[in-house]
């Protein structure tokens, strides 16, 4: 009986039973009175239970509530940066850059409110109406190849693009000077793929100006729609001044006949932008050099003319969007020149304009340095390499020097509420504004950054350039929150958001991702330099932090165990519940996910983690920190603990351990499509029969003693071809695994379950040299299989580059074919060091 109808039914009783005791006179106020003393003891016993259920219903509230704020609030640490490290005054040489990695070309600030550059271009006349416009990298647009031939980094760079019949050359170079950034300039040539073209193609590039409202750009227009120049200023920059050189042949000085059309508007927003200038190509034009017949071609309104005036005159305050069309017959240069105010008046105007013949000598000066700097670095030619091993590993590095961005915003967290689960009954919150300056896997597909990817990105970046690596693991260290969790992707700004499917917008504050940043750590601790150590004395807080929090918040249900939080649920439609926090996705964990599982990657990054941090603790003097983490890395470095809890006797190998079974396949159900059927044996607590990557991390972050008895074991099924062994590299699960080439569902295909990943290769290439010169009983055996992975691997990358222009996200193990996005100049340019040796 519910309690509102007993309250309606006791009431006429009691009403009753007072009026009866009035007309009686003194026993209905004794009654009265008893009533009233056992109301007050009734009271008195409803308050001693009612209070501390409500102390502990506001006591777990504001424990909620406590969680959810520290899960926005940034780390106490002091930065691991200097203040302003991003600033003109204190790094000038990197103030500008090609930080806009997903974009074919550009430029930016490194500023959270940028002035931005970029560059669109299409091919006139080749299709009916509106022409292909190119702008940012995409997968499926029929671009390419393309890629940097050269980046430094910091100065220079030159990138080839193969549009169809078109071969784009784009270069840029800076010039020190000033307190702003210095000056910098831009070279776009344009020829036809192939020579002896007949039929030469009109084309239309489009260079434009973006500023977010604060910056201040005053167009100078000439005739029929040239402007001569833009002048602008901000704060950051001063006073600045854009120049569009008119176009030449290539190598040549003399100007080519061209055409001219321009926009100028309110910023619609970045992602916007390519829409708004498809959007306003709805004008037919005649192009018509001298002598030659005229070429109708679409473009923007000939004359300069603000097209979103504010009832003020002025636009809205979201800034300005000021573009150039440059209509030309190929072949043709064209060259951009930035000129920064306290630049010029500091010098660099009596060095002359860099443009023309100057800038052609800076570009050539530049790309010799970089050659010679390059064989200084990474000594391939010293090493017996051929000129094209030589030419990829230049491409490897370019491409990732030249994938570095710099984004900022806010990303959307969800709160670890201590109790997994809970966290999808909270509404996610935004984390404060942050700065990132990072290296990215894929310009076309995964143009942001991500948190294990980038500890494999800065072990080649720190070769070349380590104060680049400090900015990024400073960043990087900079997106703790008050626990000491960083997401494991940033999703920060506009730009980045648009190209991101909504589920992978929300970062889980209960997930971890693999600490790989501790690696260029230890590379770091390895080589010694001073100034390595003073940046890691600043970041040592930081890394701690973060460390700390892995090792507590994904530790296992055993002491010492350790379990990624953050597995898929056990969907009727998945064979196997992903873990995509492990950064291995769909590698086969146990079948059934639960709270029992022990995960063997985890515990090996957190054994090796301690290892490092002790290290660095004891290098630094902080003994206190060095004391409590040696206890750690001592537990961890027993073998008998690793065999204890990951060693499977009935598998002969390190396993995962969980409620698992073998027997689970996807079968075809109508008006279903593929769901997961569960057979016998049922599920089990058992170790996970899961021969792959997962299986070998003992041995690729190199934990075993090189007298271990289970180093032996581990390089059999490294070796074998029925397992893990490929013509072109190592694959990511056994050929032999029932899990092997499988999809995870209808809509999910097979991606760390048999692809050879460089990432991974890497690793054990480096464990094996790593055994291969220590004495044991395999020192011989592991010295000869680095040697043959290395062919391996470095072979199939070349072939695939020298045929499709691209480094791939992976490749196929059984034909060594490139695989998933491209370019993927990410982790795969870790080729580089394998063809350097370099561990």
């Amino acid at each position: 009986m519910a309690r509102g109808e007993r309250r309606r039914r006791g009431a006429p009783i009691d009403g009753a039973r007072t009026a009866e005791g009035a007309t009686r006179g003194g026993p209905a106020r004794r009654e009265s009175r008893v009533g009233v003393a056992r109301g007050t003891v009734g009271g008195a016993v409803l308050a001693i239970v009612a209070l501390p259920l409500a102390l502990t219903l506001s006591g777990s509230w504001l424990l909620a509530w406590h969680r959810a704020r520290r899960a926005v609030t940034l780390h106490s640490a002091p930065p691991a940066l200097l203040p302003d490290s991003s600033s003109p005054a204190v790094a000038p040489d990197l103030f500008w850059g090609t930080y806009r990695p997903h974009v074919y070309f550009g430029m930016k600030t490194r500023s959270p409110q940028p002035l931005l550059t970029g560059l669109m271009w299409a091919q006139q006349g080749t299709t009916p109406g509106t022409p292909k416009l190119r702008h940012t990298c995409e997968q499926g647009d029929g671009v390419g190849p393309y890629g940097w031939e050269f980046h430094d980094g910091l100065s220079f760079g030159r990138q080839h693009i193969q549009d169809g019949a078109l071969r784009l050359t784009t270069e840029f170079v800076k010039r020190p000077g000033g307190q702003h950034g210095g000056d910098w300039s831009w070279r776009v040539t344009v020829e036809p793929q192939a020579s002896g073209t007949s039929a030469l193609p009109l084309v239309s590039l489009f260079f434009y100006v973006v500023t977010d409202g604060k910056e201040v750009l005053v167009p100078e227009v000439g005739a029929k729609g040239q402007l001569k120049f833009i002048s602008g200023h901000s704060s950051e920059l001063g006073d600045f001044r854009f120049t569009l050189l008119a176009p030449t042949s290539p190598g040549d000085t003399a100007p080519k006949y061209s055409s001219y059309n321009v926009f100028w508007s309110s910023n619609p927003g970045l992602p916007l932008l390519t829409e708004m200038v498809k959007s306003h190509l709805n004008s037919w034009f005649q192009h018509r050099p001298p002598r030659t017949s005229p070429d109708r071609y679409l473009g923007l309104p000939g004359s300069l003319k603000w097209e979103d005036r504010g009832p003020s005159g002025q636009g809205q305050g979201q800034g300005q969007f000021l573009i150039q069309q440059v209509t030309v017959k190929v072949p043709f240069s064209v060259e951009l020149v930035f000129e920064s105010g306290s630049a010029q008046a500091g010098g660099n105007q009596a060095l002359g304009q860099l443009a023309g013949s100057l800038l052609t000598q800076a570009l050539e000066s530049h790309a010799e340095a970089f050659r010679e700097r390059f064989e200084k670095t990474f000594q391939l030619q010293k090493k017996g390499l051929s000129p094209e091993e030589q030419a990829l590993g230049q491409a490897a590095l370019s491409g990732l020097l030249g994938g570095i961005g710099y984004f900022y915003g806010q990303g959307l967290v969800l709160p670890d509420m201590k109790v997994e689960g809970s966290e999808q009954k909270v509404a996610p919150a935004l984390f404060p504004p942050v700065p990132l300056f990072t290296a990215v896997p894929s310009r076309s597909f995964f143009p942001r950054g991500f948190l294990w990817d980038e500890g494999f990105h800065q072990l080649v970046v720190q070769r070349w350039d380590p104060r680049l690596t400090w900015e990024a693991l400073g960043h990087w260290l900079g997106l703790l929150n008050a626990d000491g969790w960083i997401g494991r992707e940033q999703v920060l700004g506009d730009e980045a958001r648009v190209r991101v499917p909504p589920e992978f917008l929300v970062q889980r504050a209960a997930h971890a991702n693999p600490p790989t940043l501790l690696l260029p750590v230890a590379h770091m601790l390895k080589g010694g330099d001073p100034a390595d150590l003073a940046f890691l004395r600043r970041a040592f807080p930081r890394l701690h932090a973060w460390f700390s929090w892995l090792h507590q918040s994904q530790a296992g249900p055993v002491p010492l165990s350790y379990r990624w939080r953050g597995r898929d649920p056990a969907l009727p439609t998945l064979l196997n519940p992903k873990t995509l926090p492990s950064g291995l996705d769909d590698y086969p964990r146990a079948s059934h996910p639960s709270t029992t599982e022990r995960h063997l990657d985890l515990w090996c990054w957190v054994a090796l983690g301690a290892r490092v941090l002790v290290q660095l603790a004891e290098q630094l003097g902080e003994s206190e920190a060095a004391a409590e983490l040696g206890q750690l890395a001592a537990s961890l470095r027993a073998e008998e603990i690793l065999d204890e809890l990951h060693w499977a006797p009935e598998l002969g190998i390190f396993a995962d351990f969980g409620n698992h079974t073998k027997a689970v396949q996807l079968k075809s159900r109508p008006s279903q499509g593929l769901v997961r059927v569960v057979g016998r044996p049922h599920p089990r607590l058992q170790y996970v029969d899961a021969l792959g990557y997962v299986s070998l991390f003992p041995l690729l972050l190199r934990l075993l003693d090189p007298h271990s008895s289970r180093l032996g074991p581990l390089l059999d099924v490294l070796a074998d071809s029925r397992h893990l062994w490929s013509p072109f590299g190592l694959r990511s699960l056994a050929a032999s695994s029932p899990f092997y080439g499988q999809r995870n569902s209808e809509h999910d295909p097979p991606y760390w379950r048999g692809a050879v990943w460089l990432n991974v290769n890497y690793l054990a290439l480096g464990a094996l040299h790593h055994y291969g010169l220590l004495e044991g009983p395999h020192q011989a055996r592991a010295a000869k299989l680095h040697s043959e992975l290395r062919a391996n691997v470095v072979g199939n990358v070349l072939r695939q580059y020298q045929a499709t222009g691209f480094l791939w996200e992976q490749y196929n193990d059984r034909d060594g074919r490139g695989m998933g996005c491209r370019p993927f100049q990410g982790w795969t340019s870790l080729v580089l060091l394998a063809m350097a040796e370099d561990y």
